[in-house]
Parts: structure tokens; C-alpha cells; sequence
């Protein structure tokens, strides 16, 4: 049933319109050879042999959502230099609209670069200011959303504590979002889950919800609960959707929960399978899905990426494949 469901969907001639507002970065990965140690000091020398650049954070979430179909623009800031640059180049080769972000010239764009002899990384560098944006910023970015939220299926907040939400300009766009009537899902950051008071769904992962609830190590059900009715009660969200690693997802209201328990057969990187949750889930739940079924479809995405090493991206086609093992 839910895989005619989703060949349905497969074959609309609309796909769905999603807005993705987030903390926009660059992953820059740098490989090389390890043989020896500087003489300056007792590090290894890392003889270059090969750089790239993908993009990350919220543009991770955006690439999950190209990946399944969805027309995706994607909004946030970024910095008035070269990886700035590079990243607006990825974003339109990914076939991203660009339009809704804006510059800043007193910050950089957020690259995080990683250094790897063979497989092993000897060090991450970072480059970013994670300070909140300027007011006159807020009201930029606000400006051109107006437009976009209005044009979406669905908005999703994408927040890795880079500075784009503050508590008020978070509020300010769940309003904005409200107010035409569009559902908002939010992947959340930090301790202070109020600044999302208003929002459709919020989906942390179990350590996430236990330091924003404040309850301590999450060990059972009954911690899990009583952390997502603090979270449900601060925050009025209508659901919480807590991934759980290797245990699957679980969804919860005031009044109810229903796990999902994990399709993942073998596990070889986790990186950005929270990311491929949160666009499955938003892009099926944009197509008319239930939450339940939605969640069950992103269940089996972050199952298959799992599966694969670096931040991966799955197809509408390998979900139904998926489904069917």
C-alpha cells in the first residue's frame, strides 16, 4: 500500500516546492600522504595529492531534497568571498535556486576543512563567526522570504548554530510561515528550544532532546517521554520526531508515540543521515503523506545512506527497492 503510495507521488508532473532556511556551509576535504613527521614539531607532513568541495549544513538538506524530485530553493548567508562564491557555483549545478541568500561582508562563509592521510583525518580547521546576524540582515533575508515562503509546499529550518536564528528573527519567520498558512519543520541546535515555539515538527536526535529538556542521560521510554513533553509543552510543536541511531525513529504528540524501529542491515558512516531524515520525511509529507507514513519512507532513506561513506543522498527508487527487502 504506502509503495503504490509513493509511485504515485513518483509520478506527479508538480513536485513539490520545499524552502530550505539554514545555516549554509562549505565541506572542504583535503587528501594526501602521511610517511614522515616535521622536524618543527611532532606532527605528521601531509604531502597534498587531491582537494574538493561539497557543500554542507543546510545545503546538505537541500541536496537530500534534489536528490528525491522536490524543487528546492534554499535561503541563508554566506560571505562575501571565494567559498562564498564556490558554493552558489555548487548550489546552481545542483540545480538549487539562489536567489533567496544574501552576503555579508563582515563575516566569512562557515568551510569546514578536513585534512586525511588515506582514510584517517589528522585535523579539522574552521572557519566561521557564529555571532547573529546583523538586524539589517534579518530584515534582507526577510524580505526576499516573503516571496518564497509563500510559493512553498513546506518550510524547513535547518539550524546549526551558525547565528542565522536568533530567538527573535527564528520567530519572526515561523510567523511569516503561519501566516500563510505553511507547516513548518525544524532541525534544531543548542539548549533553548523556545525561540521554536510555533513549529509543525521538530526533530532532534536523543541526546539533543535530553539536553534541551534538561532531564539527563535519555536511557529509556519513560525518559524519552517525559523529555518530549517538556519540549511538546515549551515549544506547542504538534510532533517531535526523535532519531535514535541504531534503534530507528520515534514519533510523539501530548498524547501519543509510535516507534519505527531502524531498517539499517550494516552501518558504515553516519554523517548526514539526520539531514536525509529531514528532507524524506518533508518531502513525502509535502506530497500528502500521513507524518506516521512519511517517517516510516525517511526510516528507509537514512537506512541506505547509512550504508554508504560521506554525506550521501537516495532516490525515490532505492526507497521502494529498500522497502522491499
Amino acid at each position: 500500500m504506502l509503495v503504490e503510495k509513493v509511485r504515485r507521488i513518483q509520478q506527479m508532473q508538480k513536485p513539490p516546492a520545499i524552502l530550505v532556511i539554514g545555516d549554509l556551509m562549505i565541506d572542504h576535504y583535503i587528501w594526501g600522504d602521511a610517511t614522515r613527521l616535521s622536524p618543527e614539531a611532532p606532527v605528521p607532513i601531509v604531502n597534498v595529492k587531491n582537494e574538493s568541495t561539497t557543500l554542507g549544513g543546510a545545503a546538505n538538506v537541500a541536496q537530500n531534497l534534489v536528490a528525491l524530485g522536490a524543487k528546492v530553493t534554499l535561503s541563508g548567508v554566506t560571505g562575501n568571498d571565494s567559498f562564498g562564491m564556490r558554493l552558489k557555483e555548487i548550489m546552481v549545478a545542483e540545480g538549487l535556486e539562489t536567489d533567496a541568500i544574501v552576503e555579508d561582508a563582515s563575516r566569512p562563509t562557515t568551510v569546514k576543512t578536513r585534512v586525511l592521510a588515506g582514510s584517517h583525518q589528522l585535523v579539522r580547521v574552521d572557519r566561521e563567526i557564529t555571532d547573529p546576524i546583523r538586524s539589517e540582515l534579518e530584515d534582507e533575508l526577510a524580505d526576499k522570504l516573503d516571496h518564497y515562503i509563500n510559493e512553498a509546499d513546506i518550510v524547513l529550518f535547518s539550524d546549526y548554530g551558525k547565528g542565522l536564528f536568533s530567538e527573535g528573527f527564528t520567530q519572526r519567520l515561523i510567523e511569516l510561515a503561519k501566516s500563510k498558512r505553511k507547516k513548518v519543520i525544524i532541525d534544531p541546535k543548542g539548549y533553548d528550544y523556545g525561540k521554536y515555539k510555533g513549529a509543525f515538527i521538530i526533530k532532534p536526535n536523543r541526546k539533543e532532546l535530553a539536553e534541551a529538556a534538561k532531564t539527563g542521560q535519555i536511557k529509556n521510554m519513560d525518559d524519552l517521554q517525559k523529555a518530549a513533553k517538556i519540549v511538546l509543552q515549551q515549544t506547542g510543536a504538534e510532533y517531535l520526531v526523535v532519531t535514535l541511531s541504531d534503534e530507528g525513529i520515534i514519533i510523539l504528540d501530548e498524547l501519543t508515540h509510535k516507534l519505527l524501529p531502524t531498517k539499517a542491515t550494516a552501518v558504515f558512516d553516519v554523517t548526514g543521515a539526520g539531514d536525509t531524515v529531514l528532507a524524506t520525511m518533508a518531502y513525502f509529507i509535502a506530497s500528502g503523506l500521513s507524518i506516521e507514513e512519511s517517517c516510516e519512507l525517511a526510516n528507509h532513506a537514512a537506512a541506505i545512506v547509512i550504508r554508504r561513506v560521506g554525506s550521501a543522498t537516495t532516490r525515490i527508487d532505492e526507497i521502494i527497492a529498500d522497502i522491499g527487502n
